[in-house]
Protein backbone atom coordinates (compact mmCIF):
# COMPACT_ATOMS: atom_id res chain seq x y z
CA UNK A 1 0.00 0.00 0.00
CA UNK A 2 2.69 2.25 0.98
CA UNK A 3 4.41 1.80 -3.00
CA UNK A 4 0.81 2.18 -4.71
CA UNK A 5 0.63 6.02 -2.13
CA UNK A 6 3.74 6.80 -3.11
CA UNK A 7 2.78 6.23 -6.83
CA UNK A 8 -0.30 8.20 -6.03
CA UNK A 9 1.69 11.09 -4.43
CA UNK A 10 4.07 11.54 -7.79
CA UNK A 11 1.20 11.41 -10.34
CA UNK A 12 -0.78 13.93 -8.06
CA UNK A 13 2.18 16.72 -7.86
CA UNK A 14 2.52 15.97 -11.46
CA UNK A 15 -1.18 16.89 -12.56
CA UNK A 16 -0.82 19.70 -10.22
CA UNK A 17 2.31 20.61 -12.25
CA UNK A 18 0.81 20.62 -15.44
CA UNK A 19 -2.49 22.18 -14.06
CA UNK A 20 -0.11 24.78 -12.81
CA UNK A 21 1.72 25.42 -16.71
CA UNK A 22 -1.72 25.80 -17.96
CA UNK A 23 -2.43 28.82 -15.83
CA UNK A 24 0.49 30.24 -17.41
CA UNK A 25 -1.17 30.61 -21.00
CA UNK A 26 -2.41 33.77 -19.34
CA UNK A 27 1.22 34.78 -19.92
CA UNK A 28 3.26 32.84 -22.36
CA UNK A 29 2.14 33.21 -25.97
CA UNK A 30 2.30 30.21 -28.23
CA UNK A 31 5.29 31.43 -30.61
CA UNK A 32 7.33 31.25 -27.20
CA UNK A 33 6.76 28.26 -26.10
CA UNK A 34 3.22 26.49 -27.53
CA UNK A 35 3.52 23.27 -25.42
CA UNK A 36 1.78 24.82 -22.60
CA UNK A 37 -1.65 25.56 -24.72
CA UNK A 38 -1.67 22.05 -25.13
CA UNK A 39 -2.20 21.66 -21.61
CA UNK A 40 -5.57 23.54 -22.01
CA UNK A 41 -6.90 20.98 -24.47
CA UNK A 42 -6.51 18.00 -21.40
CA UNK A 43 -7.94 20.45 -18.56
CA UNK A 44 -11.00 18.30 -18.21
CA UNK A 45 -9.04 14.58 -17.52
CA UNK A 46 -6.50 16.57 -15.68
CA UNK A 47 -9.10 18.34 -13.36
CA UNK A 48 -11.16 15.19 -13.14
CA UNK A 49 -7.91 13.19 -12.08
CA UNK A 50 -6.84 15.95 -9.86
CA UNK A 51 -9.96 15.78 -7.84
CA UNK A 52 -10.42 11.71 -7.57
CA UNK A 53 -6.84 11.46 -6.22
CA UNK A 54 -7.59 14.46 -3.76
CA UNK A 55 -10.79 12.33 -2.92
CA UNK A 56 -8.36 9.43 -2.27
CA UNK A 57 -6.16 11.35 0.16
CA UNK A 58 -9.19 12.43 1.88
CA UNK A 59 -10.05 8.68 1.93
CA UNK A 60 -7.20 7.92 3.03
CA UNK A 61 -7.08 10.43 6.04
CA UNK A 62 -3.83 11.47 5.21
CA UNK A 63 -2.30 15.24 6.34
CA UNK A 64 -1.50 15.75 2.17
CA UNK A 65 -5.11 15.63 1.67
CA UNK A 66 -5.47 19.68 2.97
CA UNK A 67 -2.48 20.55 1.12
CA UNK A 68 -3.89 19.27 -2.20
CA UNK A 69 -7.35 20.52 -1.64
CA UNK A 70 -6.11 24.24 -1.14
CA UNK A 71 -3.79 23.77 -3.64
CA UNK A 72 -6.61 22.89 -6.02
CA UNK A 73 -8.73 26.04 -5.12
CA UNK A 74 -6.09 27.43 -7.73
CA UNK A 75 -8.05 25.52 -10.45
CA UNK A 76 -11.52 27.22 -9.10
CA UNK A 77 -12.21 29.39 -12.05
CA UNK A 78 -10.85 27.57 -14.78
CA UNK A 79 -13.52 24.69 -13.69
CA UNK A 80 -16.22 27.22 -14.04
CA UNK A 81 -15.31 28.06 -17.53
CA UNK A 82 -16.55 24.62 -18.48
CA UNK A 83 -19.57 23.62 -15.63
CA UNK A 84 -20.95 26.72 -14.47
CA UNK A 85 -24.17 27.45 -11.54
CA UNK A 86 -25.42 30.73 -11.58
CA UNK A 87 -28.88 31.84 -9.95
CA UNK A 88 -31.57 32.51 -12.44
CA UNK A 89 -31.76 36.29 -12.75
CA UNK A 90 -35.67 38.04 -12.92
CA UNK A 91 -34.78 41.57 -14.80
CA UNK A 92 -35.79 42.48 -18.12
CA UNK A 93 -33.76 41.55 -20.91
CA UNK A 94 -32.80 44.69 -23.22
CA UNK A 95 -30.42 42.64 -25.58
CA UNK A 96 -30.56 39.11 -26.71
CA UNK A 97 -27.51 37.20 -29.14
CA UNK A 98 -27.32 34.13 -30.94
CA UNK A 99 -24.04 33.00 -32.35
CA UNK A 100 -23.94 30.33 -34.30
CA UNK A 101 -21.02 28.47 -36.19
CA UNK A 102 -24.06 26.44 -39.17
CA UNK A 103 -21.00 24.81 -40.76
CA UNK A 104 -22.43 26.07 -44.39
CA UNK A 105 -25.82 24.77 -43.38
CA UNK A 106 -25.48 21.52 -44.54
CA UNK A 107 -27.73 19.74 -42.09
CA UNK A 108 -30.54 21.96 -43.70
CA UNK A 109 -30.91 25.61 -44.31
CA UNK A 110 -34.29 25.96 -43.78
CA UNK A 111 -34.09 24.22 -40.34
CA UNK A 112 -31.38 26.68 -39.43
CA UNK A 113 -33.98 29.82 -40.64
CA UNK A 114 -36.57 28.35 -38.59
CA UNK A 115 -34.84 28.02 -35.26
CA UNK A 116 -33.29 31.56 -35.72
CA UNK A 117 -36.52 33.00 -36.83
CA UNK A 118 -38.05 31.62 -33.41
CA UNK A 119 -35.31 32.87 -30.82
CA UNK A 120 -36.50 36.51 -32.11
CA UNK A 121 -32.97 37.82 -31.35
CA UNK A 122 -31.60 41.26 -31.93
CA UNK A 123 -28.35 40.54 -33.29
CA UNK A 124 -27.58 37.02 -34.80
CA UNK A 125 -23.87 35.62 -35.43
CA UNK A 126 -22.76 33.44 -37.92
CA UNK A 127 -19.46 31.18 -38.53
CA UNK A 128 -18.90 29.01 -41.37
CA UNK A 129 -21.25 30.31 -43.40
CA UNK A 130 -19.50 30.38 -46.94
CA UNK A 131 -21.92 30.32 -49.74
CA UNK A 132 -25.32 29.74 -48.05
CA UNK A 133 -27.97 33.37 -48.37
CA UNK A 134 -29.60 33.25 -45.63
CA UNK A 135 -33.26 35.23 -44.93
CA UNK A 136 -34.58 36.51 -41.27
CA UNK A 137 -37.99 37.42 -40.02
CA UNK A 138 -36.73 41.28 -38.85
CA UNK A 139 -33.02 40.65 -39.22
CA UNK A 140 -30.94 42.57 -42.16
CA UNK A 141 -27.37 41.56 -43.10
CA UNK A 142 -24.80 43.18 -41.99
CA UNK A 143 -20.88 42.47 -42.25
CA UNK A 144 -20.97 39.77 -44.80
CA UNK A 145 -18.33 37.97 -45.60
CA UNK A 146 -17.07 34.05 -47.11
CA UNK A 147 -16.75 32.61 -43.07
CA UNK A 148 -18.52 35.34 -41.20
CA UNK A 149 -22.14 37.65 -40.79
CA UNK A 150 -24.15 39.86 -38.41
CA UNK A 151 -27.57 39.76 -38.71
CA UNK A 152 -29.31 42.53 -36.50
CA UNK A 153 -32.60 44.65 -36.21
CA UNK A 154 -31.22 47.63 -35.29
CA UNK A 155 -29.18 50.16 -37.22
CA UNK A 156 -25.63 49.49 -38.17
CA UNK A 157 -23.29 52.39 -37.81
CA UNK A 158 -20.51 50.94 -39.22
CA UNK A 159 -18.23 47.68 -39.73
CA UNK A 160 -15.18 46.63 -40.58
CA UNK A 161 -13.30 43.32 -41.52
CA UNK A 162 -10.50 43.06 -38.85
CA UNK A 163 -8.80 40.48 -41.17
CA UNK A 164 -9.04 41.98 -44.12
CA UNK A 165 -8.95 38.45 -46.40
CA UNK A 166 -5.40 37.61 -44.84
CA UNK A 167 -6.40 34.34 -43.73
CA UNK A 168 -8.33 31.80 -45.92
CA UNK A 169 -10.07 29.72 -43.10
CA UNK A 170 -9.82 32.50 -40.39
CA UNK A 171 -12.11 35.73 -40.24
CA UNK A 172 -13.49 38.73 -37.82
CA UNK A 173 -15.30 41.44 -38.15
CA UNK A 174 -16.46 44.46 -36.12
CA UNK A 175 -19.82 45.97 -36.55
CA UNK A 176 -21.14 48.69 -34.50
CA UNK A 177 -24.95 49.43 -33.84
CA UNK A 178 -26.77 51.30 -32.13
CA UNK A 179 -29.11 49.85 -29.85
CA UNK A 180 -31.95 52.22 -27.63
CA UNK A 181 -29.79 55.35 -28.55
CA UNK A 182 -26.33 54.18 -27.53
CA UNK A 183 -24.02 52.50 -29.46
CA UNK A 184 -21.90 48.83 -29.32
CA UNK A 185 -19.28 47.39 -31.18
CA UNK A 186 -19.76 43.94 -32.34
CA UNK A 187 -16.91 41.39 -33.02
CA UNK A 188 -17.79 38.45 -34.77
CA UNK A 189 -14.97 36.04 -34.04
CA UNK A 190 -13.69 32.99 -35.97
CA UNK A 191 -10.46 32.17 -35.41
CA UNK A 192 -8.76 29.75 -37.93
CA UNK A 193 -9.93 26.01 -37.64
CA UNK A 194 -7.77 23.01 -36.88
CA UNK A 195 -9.37 21.14 -39.85
CA UNK A 196 -9.03 17.66 -38.10
CA UNK A 197 -11.57 14.96 -38.86
CA UNK A 198 -12.65 12.14 -36.78
CA UNK A 199 -10.48 9.47 -38.49
CA UNK A 200 -7.21 11.76 -37.44
CA UNK A 201 -8.25 11.83 -33.75
CA UNK A 202 -9.58 8.13 -33.18
CA UNK A 203 -7.30 6.28 -31.45
CA UNK A 204 -7.82 1.94 -32.32
CA UNK A 205 -5.52 0.73 -29.93
CA UNK A 206 -2.15 -0.33 -32.39
CA UNK A 207 0.37 0.97 -30.62
CA UNK A 208 2.74 2.70 -33.59
CA UNK A 209 -0.48 4.25 -35.49
CA UNK A 210 -1.70 5.74 -32.37
CA UNK A 211 1.72 6.99 -31.71
CA UNK A 212 1.91 8.75 -35.57
CA UNK A 213 -1.75 10.24 -34.87
CA UNK A 214 -0.75 11.97 -31.87
CA UNK A 215 2.18 13.16 -33.75
CA UNK A 216 0.46 14.31 -36.19
CA UNK A 217 -2.51 16.26 -34.50
CA UNK A 218 0.71 17.78 -32.45
CA UNK A 219 2.14 19.20 -35.71
CA UNK A 220 -1.37 20.29 -36.99
CA UNK A 221 -2.26 22.34 -33.29
CA UNK A 222 0.89 24.20 -32.62
CA UNK A 223 1.43 26.17 -36.14
CA UNK A 224 -2.76 26.70 -35.55
CA UNK A 225 -2.06 27.93 -32.27
CA UNK A 226 0.86 30.37 -33.47
CA UNK A 227 -1.59 32.09 -36.60
CA UNK A 228 -4.13 32.32 -33.50
CA UNK A 229 -1.99 35.08 -31.75
CA UNK A 230 -1.48 36.71 -35.16
CA UNK A 231 -5.27 36.73 -35.42
CA UNK A 232 -5.98 37.95 -32.06
CA UNK A 233 -3.81 41.07 -32.21
CA UNK A 234 -6.24 43.10 -34.73
CA UNK A 235 -9.10 41.80 -32.81
CA UNK A 236 -7.71 43.37 -29.19
CA UNK A 237 -6.60 46.52 -31.17
CA UNK A 238 -10.41 46.74 -32.01
CA UNK A 239 -11.58 46.06 -28.62
CA UNK A 240 -9.17 48.98 -26.82
CA UNK A 241 -10.27 51.51 -29.43
CA UNK A 242 -13.54 51.07 -29.06
CA UNK A 243 -15.18 54.11 -28.08
CA UNK A 244 -18.46 52.07 -27.55
CA UNK A 245 -18.94 48.89 -25.02
CA UNK A 246 -17.44 46.04 -26.83
CA UNK A 247 -19.03 42.92 -27.35
CA UNK A 248 -17.05 39.42 -28.33
CA UNK A 249 -18.73 36.22 -29.76
CA UNK A 250 -18.33 33.39 -32.17
CA UNK A 251 -16.48 30.22 -32.70
CA UNK A 252 -12.66 30.57 -31.32
CA UNK A 253 -11.50 27.70 -32.02
CA UNK A 254 -9.79 27.50 -28.86
CA UNK A 255 -10.87 25.53 -25.31
CA UNK A 256 -11.24 27.91 -22.10
CA UNK A 257 -7.83 28.48 -19.94
CA UNK A 258 -6.39 28.63 -23.55
CA UNK A 259 -3.77 31.49 -24.38
CA UNK A 260 -6.99 32.27 -27.19
CA UNK A 261 -9.65 32.83 -24.29
CA UNK A 262 -7.61 34.60 -21.78
CA UNK A 263 -6.22 37.00 -24.75
CA UNK A 264 -10.11 37.93 -25.87
CA UNK A 265 -11.54 37.65 -22.66
CA UNK A 266 -9.21 40.20 -20.97
CA UNK A 267 -10.95 42.83 -19.50
CA UNK A 268 -14.23 41.87 -20.53
CA UNK A 269 -16.76 39.56 -18.59
CA UNK A 270 -17.23 35.68 -19.91
CA UNK A 271 -21.15 35.43 -19.90
CA UNK A 272 -21.27 31.75 -19.24
CA UNK A 273 -19.30 32.65 -15.85
CA UNK A 274 -21.52 35.46 -14.98
CA UNK A 275 -25.23 33.65 -16.19
CA UNK A 276 -24.56 29.93 -17.37
CA UNK A 277 -25.78 26.78 -15.40
CA UNK A 278 -24.33 23.53 -16.47
CA UNK A 279 -21.76 22.49 -19.56
CA UNK A 280 -20.77 25.18 -21.80
CA UNK A 281 -19.59 22.64 -24.01
CA UNK A 282 -20.63 23.66 -27.52
CA UNK A 283 -18.80 21.38 -30.26
CA UNK A 284 -20.21 18.06 -30.26
CA UNK A 285 -18.63 16.40 -33.17
CA UNK A 286 -16.00 14.07 -30.72
CA UNK A 287 -17.16 12.68 -27.91
CA UNK A 288 -15.16 14.95 -25.61
CA UNK A 289 -16.22 18.00 -23.41
CA UNK A 290 -15.57 20.98 -26.11
CA UNK A 291 -16.12 24.93 -25.48
CA UNK A 292 -15.20 27.14 -27.97
CA UNK A 293 -18.16 29.13 -28.66
CA UNK A 294 -17.67 31.89 -26.20
CA UNK A 295 -19.81 35.52 -25.75
CA UNK A 296 -17.48 38.03 -23.56
CA UNK A 297 -19.11 42.05 -23.09
CA UNK A 298 -17.74 44.92 -21.21
CA UNK A 299 -19.11 44.92 -17.73
CA UNK A 300 -21.86 47.41 -18.85
CA UNK A 301 -23.11 45.11 -20.65
CA UNK A 302 -24.93 42.69 -17.83
CA UNK A 303 -25.56 38.68 -18.62
CA UNK A 304 -28.71 37.24 -17.69
CA UNK A 305 -28.96 34.36 -18.86
CA UNK A 306 -26.59 31.94 -21.55
CA UNK A 307 -27.65 29.05 -22.83
CA UNK A 308 -25.95 25.94 -25.27
CA UNK A 309 -29.01 24.75 -27.07
CA UNK A 310 -28.41 21.07 -27.18
CA UNK A 311 -32.27 20.54 -28.97
CA UNK A 312 -30.57 22.77 -32.27
CA UNK A 313 -28.96 20.12 -33.71
CA UNK A 314 -28.53 21.50 -36.67
CA UNK A 315 -24.44 21.75 -37.40
CA UNK A 316 -21.40 20.30 -35.62
CA UNK A 317 -21.52 23.18 -32.86
CA UNK A 318 -24.91 23.80 -30.80
CA UNK A 319 -25.84 27.16 -31.25
CA UNK A 320 -25.17 29.87 -28.12
CA UNK A 321 -28.49 32.11 -26.99
CA UNK A 322 -27.30 34.88 -24.05
CA UNK A 323 -29.51 38.05 -22.85
CA UNK A 324 -28.14 40.86 -22.01
CA UNK A 325 -29.48 43.59 -19.31
CA UNK A 326 -27.55 47.30 -21.02
CA UNK A 327 -26.92 49.84 -18.67
CA UNK A 328 -28.07 53.12 -19.31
Amino acid sequence: MKILRLIFLILHTGIFLLLSGMLMNAYVSPKIFPWLNLLSLGFPLLIIAYILLTVFWIISRKKRAFVFFFAGLLFFNPVLRWINFSQPKNEKADLKIVTFNVKNGVLGKENIENFINSQDADVVLFQEMVNKKYDFKDLKQSSKTLLTSVFTKHKVIAEKNLLDGEYENGNATQTDIEINGKTYRIINVYLQPFRFDKSMVKLNGDSEEDEQKLKDIVRKLIPTFKIHQEQIVPIRESIESSPYPVIVAGDFNAVPNSYEYYELSKDLEDAFMKAGSGSATSFHDYKFPIRIDYIFTSKSVKALSYKVDRSAKLSDHYPVVSTFKLSN
